[in-house]
């Protein structure tokens, strides 16, 4: 079978990682792809934004199957551009991608398919949502609806920085996906994330996750895209994922097959184990990253089957098989992330990770045949063990073994799960 990957991240990576295990393979292509990509597919240099381009390129390679591996396509509708050709695609359809490229699309599904979720208001101008927020009191938190790259969210502690993240969305700071303000209730509780595949009809659940987006140590400081992750979440008891199934996801396909807005792919939900049981925080509508990473070094089936089961409709006839040993992931950033970085510094060396281990690369590049840190979030030292403390122990033991002088990382990814451990 012939494949195309979409992206050039960690995330596809790991995607790219376990479908070059698969035997049903015969060529992969990727685009734009990273250093860490090429070892396992040739990459090409298409214009995503370009759906004639890339489709073009589907047919001169006779590709069988695409697999969509950010959000900005799919909300752009490449999935939608490449199926009228007659593609297979893993990844939804730009009216189903609105779970995620809008806040306030989701809140209004929740609202009429009864799925658990903090309560909300949308608005589209400055002076009603303050006054919503003041009403409301904090804690509270203010969402840019559309896509915002993980950093259009405040969870404000205090009704002024609630106004001034309301004053941010207004003046630009995520451009066009500030234009309309999700305000929704603050959810008391502990986050995980489950992820579940879908063909429309069907669902294959696959594993829980629990990441780390602030940049602190402690789950301090700003918001970023994610510092690091672990697999399973151990918040994630089987009742909560039978609870998830029935409460959270089940509505949603039933509810976007209602609405005409069919949904295949991969459901990322974010949730927050409060009192009452699991309520959403948020969807997205690819595989999360980093915690993609953790997943696919967990994942003992092979992966092409079960993407291509979501794309054909068919994920009642596969299974998913998973081990036992949790994994980890460290991400390592550019210093001065989520603010400003340098780019383009040199990345000496990364250590030969071995079995149960790997460093994957999600914002890299070759420069002049050295490898070189482009992007915020760069590196994904990721490794598996018996407990959670003992991957951490792992990961981190290659961390150290990383020659970047201006890369970054928290210390204490994974802390919950090892004080649970530990207890």
């Amino acid at each position: 079978m012939k494949v195309l990957l979409i992206g050039s991240g960690g995330r596809e990576h790991a995607l790219a990682w376990k479908l070059a295990q698969s035997p049903l393979l015969t060529e992969f292509y990727a685009t734009p792809g990273n250093p860490g990509i090429a070892e396992h597919a040739a990459l090409v240099s298409l214009n995503v934004e370009d759906h004639e381009a890339v489709a073009a390129f589907c047919r001169e390679k006779a590709i069988d199957f695409v697999v969509v591996g950010p959000e900005a396509p799919l909300v752009a509708g490449l999935a939608d551009r490449l199926r009228a050709y007659g593609l297979k695609v893993f990844g939804p359809s730009a009216a189903a991608a609105q779970l995620e490229g809008s806040k306030g699309f989701t809140k209004d599904i929740c609202a009429r398919y009864n799925i658990p979720t903090g309560a909300y208001q949308r608005f589209n101008n400055a002076p009603k949502a303050k006054a919503y927020i003041r009403e409301q009191g904090a804690p509270i938190v203010v969402k840019a609806d559309g896509l915002a790259a993980g950093k259009g969210v405040t969870v404000a502690m205090t009704v002024e920085e609630a106004l001034a993240a309301v004053d941010d969305c207004f003046e630009g700071a995520f451009g066009a996906a500030g234009a309309e303000v999700v305000v929704e209730a603050y959810l008391d509780g502990e986050e995980a994330s489950f992820f579940c595949l879908c063909d429309g009809r069907n669902a294959l659940p696959l594993a829980t996750v629990q990441d780390h987006k602030r940049v602190g140590e402690g789950d301090t400081g700003v918001n970023t895209g994610g510092m690091g992750a672990y697999s399973p979440a151990p918040v994630m008891t089987a009742e909560m994922i039978e609870r998830t199934m029935k409460e959270i996801i089940e509505p949603t396909i039933r509810g976007m097959a209602e609405s005409g807005y069919p949904f295949s792919g991969v459901f990322f939900a974010g949730l927050m184990i409060t009192a009452k049981g699991p309520e959403l925080i948020e969807y997205n509508v690819r595989f999360g990253d980093p915690e993609c990473q953790v997943l696919m070094m967990r994942l003992k089936s092979d992966l092409l089957p079960l993407l291509l089961a979501a794309a054909e409709g068919t994920l009642d006839k596969v299974m998913a098989e998973w081990s036992d040993d949790p994994a980890l992931t460290v991400v390592m950033a550019s210093k001065g992330y989520p603010g400003s970085y340098e780019k383009n510094t040199p990345i000496v060396s990364l250590p030969e990770a071995g079995d149960g281990a790997k460093v994957f690369h999600a914002g890299t590049s070759l420069k002049g045949g050295e490898l070189v840190a482009t992007g915020g979030r760069v590196l994904n030292v990721t490794a598996t063990g018996r407990t959670v403390g003992e991957a951490q122990n792992r990961a981190y033991a290659l961390v150290d073994k990383v020659e970047w002088e201006n890369g970054f990382c928290r210390r204490d990814i994974g802390w919950r799960a090892i004080e649970r451990e530990k207890a």
